[in-house]
Protein backbone atom coordinates (compact mmCIF):
# COMPACT_ATOMS: atom_id res chain seq x y z
CA UNK A 1 0.00 0.00 0.00
CA UNK A 2 1.26 3.38 -1.31
CA UNK A 3 1.27 6.63 1.00
CA UNK A 4 1.94 9.92 -0.03
CA UNK A 5 3.16 12.79 2.08
CA UNK A 6 3.65 16.32 0.37
CA UNK A 7 6.81 17.53 0.66
CA UNK A 8 8.16 21.67 1.19
CA UNK A 9 11.92 21.87 0.69
CA UNK A 10 14.73 23.88 -0.30
CA UNK A 11 18.09 22.57 -0.60
CA UNK A 12 21.77 25.01 -0.66
CA UNK A 13 25.09 24.54 -1.30
CA UNK A 14 28.50 26.00 -0.91
CA UNK A 15 31.71 26.75 -2.81
CA UNK A 16 33.42 24.16 -0.12
CA UNK A 17 31.80 22.33 2.88
CA UNK A 18 28.15 23.07 3.32
CA UNK A 19 28.01 23.94 7.31
CA UNK A 20 25.12 24.96 9.22
CA UNK A 21 24.82 28.13 11.31
CA UNK A 22 22.91 28.74 14.39
CA UNK A 23 19.11 28.90 13.71
CA UNK A 24 17.89 29.79 16.76
CA UNK A 25 15.90 32.67 16.98
CA UNK A 26 14.98 32.52 13.49
CA UNK A 27 11.37 33.39 13.12
CA UNK A 28 9.54 31.10 15.63
CA UNK A 29 12.81 28.46 15.98
CA UNK A 30 13.42 28.55 20.50
CA UNK A 31 15.73 25.55 19.99
CA UNK A 32 17.52 23.23 17.57
CA UNK A 33 17.54 19.61 18.71
CA UNK A 34 20.49 17.92 17.11
CA UNK A 35 19.38 14.35 16.36
CA UNK A 36 22.65 12.80 15.43
CA UNK A 37 23.81 10.93 12.52
CA UNK A 38 21.97 8.74 10.08
CA UNK A 39 23.45 6.91 7.02
CA UNK A 40 21.17 6.79 3.65
CA UNK A 41 22.05 4.31 0.76
CA UNK A 42 19.63 4.84 -2.47
CA UNK A 43 19.58 3.45 -5.72
CA UNK A 44 17.56 5.88 -8.63
CA UNK A 45 16.08 4.40 -10.78
CA UNK A 46 14.87 6.01 -14.39
CA UNK A 47 14.78 4.72 -18.10
CA UNK A 48 17.83 4.64 -20.04
CA UNK A 49 16.83 7.68 -21.85
CA UNK A 50 15.60 9.57 -18.20
CA UNK A 51 12.35 10.28 -19.07
CA UNK A 52 11.86 10.60 -15.72
CA UNK A 53 14.39 12.82 -14.80
CA UNK A 54 13.02 14.86 -18.08
CA UNK A 55 9.79 15.73 -16.06
CA UNK A 56 11.60 16.56 -12.78
CA UNK A 57 10.73 12.57 -11.34
CA UNK A 58 12.02 10.54 -9.20
CA UNK A 59 11.81 6.88 -8.23
CA UNK A 60 14.62 5.14 -5.56
CA UNK A 61 14.90 2.47 -3.60
CA UNK A 62 16.39 3.73 -0.12
CA UNK A 63 17.80 2.18 3.19
CA UNK A 64 18.52 4.00 6.06
CA UNK A 65 16.74 6.78 8.29
CA UNK A 66 13.28 5.94 9.69
CA UNK A 67 11.77 6.02 6.05
CA UNK A 68 13.06 3.26 4.26
CA UNK A 69 11.32 1.83 1.24
CA UNK A 70 10.57 2.42 -2.22
CA UNK A 71 10.00 6.41 -2.79
CA UNK A 72 8.13 7.91 -6.00
CA UNK A 73 8.62 12.18 -5.77
CA UNK A 74 5.95 13.74 -8.29
CA UNK A 75 6.77 17.50 -8.96
CA UNK A 76 4.06 19.75 -7.92
CA UNK A 77 5.21 23.30 -8.16
CA UNK A 78 8.87 24.72 -7.43
CA UNK A 79 10.47 23.44 -4.36
CA UNK A 80 7.43 21.49 -3.55
CA UNK A 81 6.78 17.55 -4.47
CA UNK A 82 4.25 14.82 -3.73
CA UNK A 83 6.52 11.69 -2.57
CA UNK A 84 4.23 8.47 -2.74
CA UNK A 85 6.12 5.64 -0.48
CA UNK A 86 6.25 2.23 -0.68
CA UNK A 87 7.63 -0.57 1.68
CA UNK A 88 11.07 -1.63 0.72
CA UNK A 89 11.14 -4.66 -2.12
CA UNK A 90 13.75 -5.96 -4.20
CA UNK A 91 11.35 -4.87 -7.48
CA UNK A 92 10.04 -1.41 -8.06
CA UNK A 93 6.37 -1.52 -6.59
CA UNK A 94 3.47 -1.93 -9.22
CA UNK A 95 1.58 1.03 -7.47
CA UNK A 96 4.80 3.21 -8.34
CA UNK A 97 5.18 1.51 -11.58
CA UNK A 98 1.78 2.48 -12.28
CA UNK A 99 2.38 6.29 -11.48
CA UNK A 100 5.01 6.55 -14.17
CA UNK A 101 3.62 4.15 -17.22
CA UNK A 102 2.32 7.50 -19.15
CA UNK A 103 6.21 8.19 -18.89
CA UNK A 104 7.79 5.26 -18.95
CA UNK A 105 5.11 3.27 -21.38
CA UNK A 106 6.95 0.06 -22.23
CA UNK A 107 10.64 1.04 -21.40
CA UNK A 108 12.42 -0.74 -18.51
CA UNK A 109 12.67 0.89 -15.28
CA UNK A 110 16.67 0.36 -14.77
CA UNK A 111 19.00 1.64 -11.74
CA UNK A 112 20.83 4.98 -12.56
CA UNK A 113 22.76 6.64 -9.99
CA UNK A 114 23.07 5.04 -6.37
CA UNK A 115 23.55 7.96 -3.45
CA UNK A 116 25.33 7.64 -0.15
CA UNK A 117 24.73 10.06 2.14
CA UNK A 118 25.81 10.58 5.51
CA UNK A 119 23.40 13.18 7.06
CA UNK A 120 23.54 15.10 10.18
CA UNK A 121 19.70 15.32 11.24
CA UNK A 122 18.55 18.84 13.32
CA UNK A 123 14.87 19.33 14.46
CA UNK A 124 13.85 23.15 14.58
CA UNK A 125 11.44 23.27 17.56
CA UNK A 126 9.09 26.18 18.91
CA UNK A 127 8.78 27.54 22.42
CA UNK A 128 6.62 24.42 23.04
CA UNK A 129 8.81 21.50 22.01
CA UNK A 130 7.01 21.54 18.53
CA UNK A 131 8.22 20.11 15.54
CA UNK A 132 8.25 23.39 13.00
CA UNK A 133 11.11 22.05 10.37
CA UNK A 134 13.83 19.75 9.64
CA UNK A 135 17.30 20.52 8.75
CA UNK A 136 19.53 17.83 6.95
CA UNK A 137 23.35 18.64 6.51
CA UNK A 138 24.11 16.25 3.77
CA UNK A 139 27.44 14.88 2.47
CA UNK A 140 27.18 12.84 -0.51
CA UNK A 141 28.71 10.33 -2.53
CA UNK A 142 27.14 9.32 -5.93
CA UNK A 143 27.95 6.45 -8.35
CA UNK A 144 26.54 5.76 -11.54
CA UNK A 145 25.32 2.37 -12.70
CA UNK A 146 24.38 2.90 -15.87
CA UNK A 147 25.71 1.13 -18.99
CA UNK A 148 28.34 2.92 -20.42
CA UNK A 149 28.96 5.21 -17.80
CA UNK A 150 32.04 3.57 -16.54
CA UNK A 151 30.81 4.14 -12.73
CA UNK A 152 32.14 7.25 -12.74
CA UNK A 153 31.79 9.19 -9.39
CA UNK A 154 31.01 12.48 -7.44
CA UNK A 155 31.17 13.94 -3.68
CA UNK A 156 29.37 16.99 -2.58
CA UNK A 157 27.60 18.53 0.48
CA UNK A 158 24.50 20.35 0.47
CA UNK A 159 21.89 21.47 3.10
CA UNK A 160 17.98 20.87 2.86
CA UNK A 161 15.72 22.27 4.91
CA UNK A 162 11.92 20.57 5.14
CA UNK A 163 8.64 22.18 6.27
CA UNK A 164 6.62 19.88 8.97
CA UNK A 165 3.55 18.57 8.45
CA UNK A 166 1.24 21.81 8.06
CA UNK A 167 4.11 23.84 8.65
CA UNK A 168 4.40 27.60 7.60
CA UNK A 169 6.36 28.59 4.22
CA UNK A 170 7.22 32.16 5.77
CA UNK A 171 9.44 30.10 7.83
CA UNK A 172 11.77 28.76 5.02
CA UNK A 173 12.01 32.40 3.91
CA UNK A 174 13.31 33.06 7.16
CA UNK A 175 16.00 30.05 7.17
CA UNK A 176 16.77 30.83 3.79
CA UNK A 177 17.64 34.44 4.60
CA UNK A 178 20.26 33.09 7.97
CA UNK A 179 21.79 30.61 5.46
CA UNK A 180 22.45 32.88 2.71
CA UNK A 181 23.99 35.58 4.93
CA UNK A 182 26.35 32.15 6.08
CA UNK A 183 27.52 32.32 2.30
CA UNK A 184 25.31 29.32 1.05
CA UNK A 185 23.03 29.59 -2.01
CA UNK A 186 20.17 28.00 -3.65
CA UNK A 187 20.92 24.85 -4.99
CA UNK A 188 21.40 24.74 -8.49
CA UNK A 189 19.66 21.72 -9.16
CA UNK A 190 16.19 20.42 -7.87
CA UNK A 191 17.43 17.07 -6.63
CA UNK A 192 20.76 15.12 -5.83
CA UNK A 193 19.80 12.74 -8.83
CA UNK A 194 20.09 15.98 -10.90
CA UNK A 195 23.06 16.96 -9.73
CA UNK A 196 24.38 13.10 -9.29
CA UNK A 197 23.97 12.76 -13.00
CA UNK A 198 25.08 16.36 -13.96
CA UNK A 199 28.73 15.47 -11.78
CA UNK A 200 28.93 12.16 -13.53
CA UNK A 201 28.68 12.49 -16.71
CA UNK A 202 31.04 10.78 -19.11
CA UNK A 203 33.25 12.96 -20.76
CA UNK A 204 32.48 14.11 -24.27
CA UNK A 205 28.84 13.20 -23.69
CA UNK A 206 26.39 15.38 -26.08
CA UNK A 207 23.43 17.72 -24.55
CA UNK A 208 20.49 15.94 -25.07
CA UNK A 209 22.22 12.57 -25.97
CA UNK A 210 23.31 10.96 -22.84
CA UNK A 211 23.14 14.18 -20.55
CA UNK A 212 20.42 14.86 -17.73
CA UNK A 213 17.02 16.78 -19.15
CA UNK A 214 16.55 19.94 -17.03
CA UNK A 215 13.58 19.39 -15.21
CA UNK A 216 10.73 21.55 -16.00
CA UNK A 217 10.26 22.72 -12.48
CA UNK A 218 14.03 24.02 -11.98
CA UNK A 219 13.72 27.43 -10.58
CA UNK A 220 17.52 27.84 -11.87
CA UNK A 221 18.11 26.25 -14.97
CA UNK A 222 21.65 26.85 -16.77
CA UNK A 223 20.77 29.30 -19.49
CA UNK A 224 17.93 27.39 -21.34
CA UNK A 225 17.23 28.28 -25.13
CA UNK A 226 14.49 30.33 -25.62
CA UNK A 227 11.43 28.48 -26.60
CA UNK A 228 10.83 28.70 -30.50
CA UNK A 229 8.37 31.44 -31.66
CA UNK A 230 5.17 30.78 -33.48
CA UNK A 231 4.79 32.47 -36.85
CA UNK A 232 3.07 30.51 -38.80
CA UNK A 233 -0.54 28.36 -39.09
CA UNK A 234 1.32 25.41 -39.02
CA UNK A 235 3.79 26.82 -35.45
CA UNK A 236 0.39 27.45 -33.88
CA UNK A 237 -1.37 24.42 -34.26
CA UNK A 238 1.50 21.73 -33.60
CA UNK A 239 1.88 24.21 -30.33
CA UNK A 240 -1.22 23.45 -28.95
CA UNK A 241 -1.33 20.15 -29.89
CA UNK A 242 1.68 19.37 -27.84
CA UNK A 243 0.68 20.91 -25.26
CA UNK A 244 -2.79 19.43 -24.93
CA UNK A 245 -0.39 15.84 -25.64
CA UNK A 246 1.68 16.56 -22.90
CA UNK A 247 -1.21 17.46 -20.07
CA UNK A 248 -3.00 14.52 -20.74
CA UNK A 249 0.57 12.33 -20.12
CA UNK A 250 0.73 15.14 -16.71
CA UNK A 251 -2.85 14.53 -15.88
CA UNK A 252 -2.24 10.51 -15.52
CA UNK A 253 -0.41 10.34 -11.79
CA UNK A 254 -2.86 12.55 -10.55
CA UNK A 255 -6.00 10.40 -11.90
CA UNK A 256 -4.57 7.20 -10.73
CA UNK A 257 -4.37 8.87 -7.60
CA UNK A 258 -7.78 10.10 -7.35
CA UNK A 259 -6.73 13.54 -6.89
CA UNK A 260 -9.94 16.19 -7.13
CA UNK A 261 -10.51 17.47 -10.25
CA UNK A 262 -8.02 15.44 -12.39
CA UNK A 263 -10.13 12.94 -14.49
CA UNK A 264 -11.93 16.54 -15.71
CA UNK A 265 -8.52 17.62 -16.21
CA UNK A 266 -7.18 15.00 -18.50
CA UNK A 267 -10.80 14.69 -20.16
CA UNK A 268 -10.47 18.30 -21.15
CA UNK A 269 -6.97 17.67 -22.82
CA UNK A 270 -8.06 14.94 -24.58
CA UNK A 271 -10.86 17.04 -25.89
CA UNK A 272 -9.12 19.74 -26.90
CA UNK A 273 -6.03 17.65 -28.83
CA UNK A 274 -9.39 15.90 -30.84
CA UNK A 275 -11.09 19.39 -31.79
CA UNK A 276 -7.51 20.91 -32.54
CA UNK A 277 -7.37 17.99 -35.22
CA UNK A 278 -10.74 18.54 -36.77
CA UNK A 279 -10.86 21.55 -37.27
CA UNK A 280 -7.65 22.24 -38.43
CA UNK A 281 -7.67 19.71 -41.33
CA UNK A 282 -6.51 22.36 -43.52
CA UNK A 283 -3.29 22.45 -41.57
CA UNK A 284 -3.05 18.50 -40.60
CA UNK A 285 -3.93 16.23 -43.17
CA UNK A 286 -6.76 14.48 -41.75
CA UNK A 287 -6.45 11.23 -43.57
CA UNK A 288 -3.67 10.74 -41.12
CA UNK A 289 -5.49 12.43 -38.18
CA UNK A 290 -9.00 11.39 -38.21
CA UNK A 291 -7.66 7.51 -36.66
CA UNK A 292 -5.79 9.25 -34.22
CA UNK A 293 -8.76 11.56 -32.99
CA UNK A 294 -11.28 8.38 -32.92
CA UNK A 295 -8.82 6.77 -30.25
CA UNK A 296 -8.81 10.43 -28.24
CA UNK A 297 -12.52 10.03 -28.71
CA UNK A 298 -12.36 6.77 -27.20
CA UNK A 299 -10.36 7.91 -24.35
CA UNK A 300 -12.23 11.04 -23.62
CA UNK A 301 -15.36 9.10 -23.25
CA UNK A 302 -13.33 6.39 -21.06
CA UNK A 303 -13.12 9.28 -18.80
CA UNK A 304 -16.28 10.45 -19.08
CA UNK A 305 -17.60 7.47 -17.15
CA UNK A 306 -16.60 8.58 -13.93
CA UNK A 307 -16.49 12.32 -14.33
CA UNK A 308 -19.83 12.04 -15.23
CA UNK A 309 -21.07 10.21 -12.17
CA UNK A 310 -19.25 12.55 -10.41
CA UNK A 311 -21.00 15.57 -11.76
CA UNK A 312 -24.65 14.09 -11.58
CA UNK A 313 -23.69 12.88 -7.63
CA UNK A 314 -22.90 16.56 -7.18
CA UNK A 315 -25.77 17.58 -9.23
CA UNK A 316 -28.67 15.52 -7.64
CA UNK A 317 -26.88 15.87 -4.01
CA UNK A 318 -27.10 19.88 -4.55
CA UNK A 319 -30.93 20.15 -5.92
CA UNK A 320 -31.93 17.66 -2.80
CA UNK A 321 -29.89 19.76 -0.82
CA UNK A 322 -32.18 23.00 -1.56
CA UNK A 323 -35.52 21.21 -1.02
CA UNK A 324 -37.55 22.37 1.87
CA UNK A 325 -37.77 19.76 4.49
CA UNK A 326 -41.73 19.02 3.71
CA UNK A 327 -40.65 18.18 0.62
CA UNK A 328 -38.54 15.23 1.15
CA UNK A 329 -39.77 11.95 1.66
CA UNK A 330 -38.08 8.87 2.77
CA UNK A 331 -34.73 7.86 2.69
CA UNK A 332 -33.84 9.76 -0.66
CA UNK A 333 -30.18 10.69 0.47
CA UNK A 334 -29.21 7.27 1.88
CA UNK A 335 -30.13 5.92 -1.46
CA UNK A 336 -28.71 8.45 -3.50
CA UNK A 337 -25.22 7.41 -1.73
CA UNK A 338 -25.61 3.77 -2.11
CA UNK A 339 -26.98 4.40 -6.13
CA UNK A 340 -23.21 6.75 -6.53
CA UNK A 341 -21.29 4.18 -4.69
CA UNK A 342 -22.37 1.31 -6.29
CA UNK A 343 -21.31 3.30 -9.79
CA UNK A 344 -18.61 4.86 -8.75
CA UNK A 345 -16.50 1.50 -8.05
CA UNK A 346 -17.25 -0.28 -11.39
CA UNK A 347 -15.96 3.08 -13.01
CA UNK A 348 -13.57 3.23 -11.34
CA UNK A 349 -11.93 -0.09 -11.93
CA UNK A 350 -12.73 0.22 -15.77
CA UNK A 351 -10.37 3.42 -15.91
CA UNK A 352 -7.36 1.80 -14.17
CA UNK A 353 -7.65 -0.66 -16.51
CA UNK A 354 -7.94 1.40 -19.11
CA UNK A 355 -4.90 3.38 -18.01
CA UNK A 356 -2.90 0.37 -17.70
CA UNK A 357 -4.33 -1.20 -21.39
CA UNK A 358 -2.35 -1.58 -24.65
CA UNK A 359 -4.68 1.05 -26.37
CA UNK A 360 -3.75 3.82 -24.04
CA UNK A 361 -0.34 3.74 -24.17
CA UNK A 362 -0.24 3.38 -28.20
CA UNK A 363 -1.95 6.72 -28.19
CA UNK A 364 0.64 8.47 -26.02
CA UNK A 365 3.52 7.18 -28.73
CA UNK A 366 1.01 7.99 -31.21
CA UNK A 367 0.39 11.67 -30.07
CA UNK A 368 4.31 11.50 -29.23
CA UNK A 369 4.50 10.59 -33.51
CA UNK A 370 2.33 13.01 -34.73
CA UNK A 371 4.00 15.85 -32.88
CA UNK A 372 7.61 14.83 -34.07
CA UNK A 373 6.57 14.18 -37.66
CA UNK A 374 3.50 15.92 -37.79
CA UNK A 375 1.24 14.74 -41.24
CA UNK A 376 1.22 18.55 -43.02
CA UNK A 377 -1.45 19.04 -45.52
CA UNK A 378 0.81 20.35 -49.04
CA UNK A 379 -1.07 23.37 -49.73
CA UNK A 380 -1.87 25.11 -46.01
CA UNK A 381 -3.93 29.07 -46.77
CA UNK A 382 -2.29 31.56 -45.13
CA UNK A 383 -5.98 32.17 -43.34
CA UNK A 384 -5.95 28.93 -41.75
CA UNK A 385 -6.56 29.93 -38.38
CA UNK A 386 -9.26 32.32 -38.99
CA UNK A 387 -11.21 30.63 -41.66
CA UNK A 388 -11.49 26.97 -38.99
CA UNK A 389 -12.71 29.75 -36.41
CA UNK A 390 -15.21 31.46 -38.75
CA UNK A 391 -16.45 27.80 -39.92
CA UNK A 392 -16.72 26.37 -36.38
CA UNK A 393 -18.54 29.81 -35.21
CA UNK A 394 -21.19 29.40 -37.87
CA UNK A 395 -21.26 26.16 -37.50
CA UNK A 396 -22.04 26.41 -33.86
CA UNK A 397 -24.71 29.10 -35.11
CA UNK A 398 -26.43 26.78 -37.28
CA UNK A 399 -26.85 23.92 -35.06
CA UNK A 400 -28.54 26.43 -31.90
CA UNK A 401 -31.05 27.40 -34.51
CA UNK A 402 -32.04 24.03 -35.92
CA UNK A 403 -32.33 21.93 -31.97
CA UNK A 404 -34.57 25.02 -30.89
CA UNK A 405 -36.62 24.14 -34.39
CA UNK A 406 -37.46 20.84 -32.70
CA UNK A 407 -40.56 20.07 -30.55
CA UNK A 408 -39.30 19.46 -26.92
CA UNK A 409 -38.52 15.86 -26.28
CA UNK A 410 -35.62 14.16 -27.20
CA UNK A 411 -35.12 14.60 -30.18
CA UNK A 412 -34.69 18.45 -28.74
CA UNK A 413 -31.99 17.34 -26.19
CA UNK A 414 -29.85 15.08 -28.98
CA UNK A 415 -29.89 18.17 -30.81
CA UNK A 416 -28.93 20.56 -28.05
CA UNK A 417 -26.53 17.85 -26.83
CA UNK A 418 -24.60 18.04 -30.44
CA UNK A 419 -25.03 22.08 -30.13
CA UNK A 420 -22.91 21.56 -27.16
CA UNK A 421 -20.34 19.65 -28.78
CA UNK A 422 -19.64 22.60 -31.27
CA UNK A 423 -19.55 25.02 -28.68
CA UNK A 424 -16.54 23.09 -27.20
CA UNK A 425 -15.27 22.57 -30.27
CA UNK A 426 -15.39 26.45 -31.60
CA UNK A 427 -14.68 27.26 -27.98
CA UNK A 428 -10.99 25.45 -28.32
CA UNK A 429 -10.62 26.22 -32.05
CA UNK A 430 -10.46 30.28 -31.43
CA UNK A 431 -8.47 29.26 -28.14
CA UNK A 432 -6.10 27.88 -30.12
CA UNK A 433 -5.78 31.03 -32.60
CA UNK A 434 -5.68 33.62 -30.01
CA UNK A 435 -2.32 33.96 -29.83
CA UNK A 436 -2.22 34.79 -33.37
CA UNK A 437 -5.55 36.96 -33.71
CA UNK A 438 -5.71 38.28 -30.93
CA UNK A 439 -8.82 40.01 -29.56
CA UNK A 440 -11.55 38.80 -32.09
CA UNK A 441 -10.03 35.13 -30.99
CA UNK A 442 -10.55 35.92 -27.72
CA UNK A 443 -14.09 36.81 -27.65
CA UNK A 444 -14.97 34.23 -29.74
CA UNK A 445 -13.46 32.23 -26.86
CA UNK A 446 -15.40 34.01 -24.14
CA UNK A 447 -18.46 33.67 -26.44
CA UNK A 448 -18.34 29.66 -27.25
CA UNK A 449 -17.79 29.17 -23.48
CA UNK A 450 -20.60 31.40 -22.25
CA UNK A 451 -22.71 29.01 -24.69
CA UNK A 452 -21.09 26.34 -23.44
CA UNK A 453 -21.57 26.77 -20.16
CA UNK A 454 -25.64 26.92 -20.93
CA UNK A 455 -25.55 24.17 -23.11
CA UNK A 456 -24.11 22.15 -20.64
CA UNK A 457 -26.64 23.06 -18.24
CA UNK A 458 -29.34 22.08 -20.44
CA UNK A 459 -27.60 18.66 -21.03
CA UNK A 460 -26.73 18.28 -17.38
CA UNK A 461 -30.56 18.68 -16.40
CA UNK A 462 -30.99 15.97 -18.87
CA UNK A 463 -28.83 13.48 -17.38
CA UNK A 464 -30.00 13.73 -14.20
CA UNK A 465 -33.75 13.40 -15.03
CA UNK A 466 -32.59 9.78 -16.41
CA UNK A 467 -31.38 9.45 -13.26
CA UNK A 468 -34.18 10.45 -10.93
CA UNK A 469 -36.59 7.71 -13.08
CA UNK A 470 -33.87 5.37 -12.09
CA UNK A 471 -33.79 5.95 -8.73
CA UNK A 472 -37.50 6.50 -8.44
CA UNK A 473 -38.27 3.11 -10.04
CA UNK A 474 -35.70 1.10 -7.52
CA UNK A 475 -37.69 3.32 -4.41
CA UNK A 476 -40.94 2.03 -6.11
CA UNK A 477 -38.97 -1.63 -6.11
CA UNK A 478 -38.84 -1.11 -1.96
CA UNK A 479 -41.40 0.26 -1.25
CA UNK A 480 -40.39 3.81 -0.56
CA UNK A 481 -42.32 6.77 -1.51
CA UNK A 482 -40.87 8.48 -4.93
CA UNK A 483 -42.62 11.87 -4.33
CA UNK A 484 -39.15 13.52 -3.80
CA UNK A 485 -37.66 12.51 -7.12
CA UNK A 486 -41.01 13.55 -8.78
CA UNK A 487 -40.51 17.24 -7.26
CA UNK A 488 -36.72 16.80 -8.43
CA UNK A 489 -37.48 15.57 -11.71
CA UNK A 490 -39.73 18.82 -12.41
CA UNK A 491 -36.99 21.33 -11.12
CA UNK A 492 -34.60 19.55 -13.45
CA UNK A 493 -37.27 20.13 -16.50
CA UNK A 494 -38.11 23.81 -15.44
CA UNK A 495 -33.83 24.55 -15.62
CA UNK A 496 -33.74 22.90 -19.03
CA UNK A 497 -36.63 25.15 -20.40
CA UNK A 498 -34.74 28.20 -18.91
CA UNK A 499 -31.83 27.30 -20.83
CA UNK A 500 -33.75 26.79 -23.70
CA UNK A 501 -35.90 30.06 -23.57
CA UNK A 502 -32.48 32.36 -22.94
CA UNK A 503 -31.28 30.80 -26.08
CA UNK A 504 -34.45 31.72 -27.87
CA UNK A 505 -33.64 35.47 -27.32
CA UNK A 506 -32.95 37.56 -29.98
CA UNK A 507 -29.42 38.80 -29.94
CA UNK A 508 -26.08 39.95 -32.27
CA UNK A 509 -23.11 38.52 -33.23
CA UNK A 510 -19.83 40.43 -33.39
CA UNK A 511 -17.00 38.30 -33.50
CA UNK A 512 -16.93 36.98 -37.19
CA UNK A 513 -17.01 40.67 -38.19
CA UNK A 514 -13.98 41.36 -36.20
CA UNK A 515 -11.92 38.18 -37.49
CA UNK A 516 -13.15 39.54 -40.91
CA UNK A 517 -11.91 42.89 -40.66
CA UNK A 518 -8.28 40.95 -38.97
CA UNK A 519 -8.15 39.32 -42.09
CA UNK A 520 -8.22 42.37 -43.71
CA UNK A 521 -12.03 41.34 -45.74
CA UNK A 522 -15.10 43.21 -46.02
CA UNK A 523 -17.79 41.80 -43.15
CA UNK A 524 -19.72 38.87 -43.74
CA UNK A 525 -23.22 39.00 -44.37
CA UNK A 526 -26.09 39.65 -41.63
CA UNK A 527 -26.26 36.56 -39.98
CA UNK A 528 -28.02 33.79 -41.22
CA UNK A 529 -28.91 32.20 -36.94
CA UNK A 530 -32.39 33.79 -36.23
CA UNK A 531 -31.75 32.65 -32.82
CA UNK A 532 -28.66 33.63 -30.95
CA UNK A 533 -27.27 35.36 -27.39
CA UNK A 534 -25.15 38.32 -26.82
CA UNK A 535 -22.20 37.85 -25.07
CA UNK A 536 -23.61 39.22 -22.05
CA UNK A 537 -27.12 37.28 -22.10
CA UNK A 538 -24.94 34.13 -22.33
CA UNK A 539 -22.35 34.84 -20.19
CA UNK A 540 -25.29 35.93 -17.33
CA UNK A 541 -27.48 32.80 -18.03
CA UNK A 542 -24.80 30.53 -17.43
CA UNK A 543 -23.97 31.95 -13.78
CA UNK A 544 -27.59 31.59 -12.86
CA UNK A 545 -28.30 28.62 -14.77
CA UNK A 546 -27.86 25.82 -11.76
CA UNK A 547 -30.49 26.95 -10.34
CA UNK A 548 -33.90 26.61 -11.07
CA UNK A 549 -35.76 29.58 -12.63
CA UNK A 550 -32.92 31.48 -12.66
CA UNK A 551 -33.31 34.95 -12.80
CA UNK A 552 -32.91 35.49 -16.32
CA UNK A 553 -34.10 38.83 -18.36
CA UNK A 554 -37.73 38.35 -19.76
Amino acid sequence: MADTVREYERKYEAAGTARLPSLTGVSRVKTVADDGVVELDAVYYDTADRRLAAAGITLRRRTGGDDAGWHLKLPVSPGVRDEVRAPLADAVPGALAALVRSRVRTAALVPLLRLRTRRGVHRLLDGEGRRLAEVAVDSVMARRLDAGSGERTARWSEIEVELAERGDEALLDAVEKKLTKAGLRPAADDSKLARGLRETEPEGAKDGETGPLPSPLQEKPPDPPPPPVARTAVDHVLAYVRRQADAIVQMDPAVRRDQPDSVHQMRVATRRTRSALRSYGKVLDRAATDPVGAELRWLAGELGIDRDREVLTERLTAALGRLPGELCTGPVRARLRTWSRARRHGSRRRLLAVLDGERYLTLLDTLDALVADPPLRPKRPEDALAAAVLRDYERLGGQISAALEEEPGPRRDIAMHEARKSAKRTRYAAELAAPALGEPAERVTAHAKALQSLLGEHQDSVMAREALRELAAHAQEAGESAFTYGVLYGRQERAAADCEEGLMRNGTRLMPDRIAALKGEEPPAAPRVRRWLTEEEAAAMASGANEPRAGFAR
